[in-house]
């Protein structure tokens, strides 16, 4: 029978012999998982730190307009929404590049910096894509232990850098744990890195920040050009089902890349959504000052039941959490009805949506707190 009328025969189950083999860096990677998804009219999913507006509706309507041109190729360049991107941030559009997500900018990245063997140092646990796009390049991944506080530990990321590093990348807040990077923190790791490592300061949830509460990248930027911001409108924009990411960085690294992207990467629905998207901004700071509200009452409840966290700065919690424990949430959570994203070994990362929402995961978190 053939294979398509035959859908319990699953490819893995068929002989290799005389196939083409994979590279070893693709055959031994692990894939990556994405927050689980709700199919049903009561599930709360709160795994993937989407927002849970939906988009802003200058946004819907630019999408809504450019659907009628979608038989035409995409400005590749994306010089419109970059110069609108310059605009906003008060730099050149030769110093920006964009990508589909922040990942695809990352990839970028990685790819058009790192030979085979060269290393990219990042804390761990970190971002999930981090070590799965080094490792497709080639290159090696250098994970550095979170201190005690779920932070970076700076000085041992310093002190991990050879003549092979290429690329450090910092997430702040960090992904999963919230934890933010402070100004001088961040100004005196720069000062001790070389100058030919390219520090990437990986910024996807900056919106959801206090004031001063992490580094102002931009003005750090100016003043050591082996920066290099990474942004997205995924998060607090809630442009995630479109993909568009940016970077800021010197014109020359911010050209490499844009020659380092996959041509047409960025759909021209994107770019009209992120253009819209920053002419709303004032818009979409009143929903993150929501989630900023949201995010501080639900703190201060799990603390009061005994939960001890960090405090985050972006639009999620973090519950650090043994094996043990960690698999009982999960468990709670699921038959709940509310989707979770749990790291094994580590915790739970609990994104903020809205109060409803919100409310029906202190209520779970109080019947399992110590």
């Amino acid at each position: 029978m053939p294979l398509a009328q035959n859908p319990a025969v699953s490819p893995a189950a068929l002989p290799d012999s005389g196939l083409p083999a994979l590279r070893g860096a693709v055959a031994g990677l692990p894939s990556y998982v994405p927050g689980r998804r709700g199919t049903g009219g009561d599930i709360a999913a709160l795994a993937s730190n989407e927002s849970h507006y939906r988009p802003l509706p200058a946004a819907v309507a630019a999408v809504a307009d450019a659907v009628s041109t979608m038989n035409r190729y995409p400005d590749s360049a994306a010089v419109e929404l970059r110069e609108r991107l310059a605009e906003h941030l008060g730099v050149t559009a030769h110093e920006v590049a964009v990508g589909p997500g922040s990942v695809g900018v990352l990839q970028q990245i990685i790819t058009g910096l790192c030979d085979a063997g060269d290393e990219v140092i990042f804390a761990w646990r970190s971002f999930e894509a981090y070590p799965i796009l080094v490792e497709l390049a080639g290159a090696r991944p250098v994970r550095i232990p979170l201190d005690a506080a779920e932070g970076h530990d700076l000085d041992a990321m310093v002190a991990a850098v050879n003549d092979r590093t290429k690329v450090i990348l910092l997430c702040t807040p960090n992904n999963p744990t919230g934890v933010p990077i402070s100004h001088v923190r961040l100004e005196a790791f720069l000062q001790a890195v070389p100058s030919s490592v390219l520090v990437v300061i990986d910024e996807a949830y900056v919106e959801y920040a206090e004031a001063a509460s992490g580094p102002e990248s931009l003005a750090l930027y100016r003043r050591y050009p082996n920066v290099c911001i990474l942004r997205t409108f995924s998060k607090a924009y809630g442009l995630a089902g479109l993909r568009v990411g940016y970077a800021v960085a010197a014109p020359a690294i911010a050209e490499g890349l844009r020659r380092a992207a996959l041509p047409f990467a960025v759909s021209a629905l994107a770019q009209r959504a992120a253009i819209a998207s920053l002419d709303a901004v004032e818009e979409m700071e009143v929903r993150v000052a929501a989630v900023r509200q949201e995010r501080a009452r639900m703190a201060g409840e799990l603390e009061a039941q005994g939960w001890k966290l960090q405090p985050s700065q972006g639009n999620f919690l973090w519950i650090r959490a043994d094996e043990s424990l960690r698999a009982r949430l999960v468990d709670a959570f699921d038959s709940a009805g509310i989707l979770v994203r749990a790291y094994q070994g580590d915790g739970v990362r609990i994104t903020v949506a809205d109060p409803a929402s919100n409310n029906r995961v202190l209520r779970l978190l109080e019947a399992h707190a110590a």
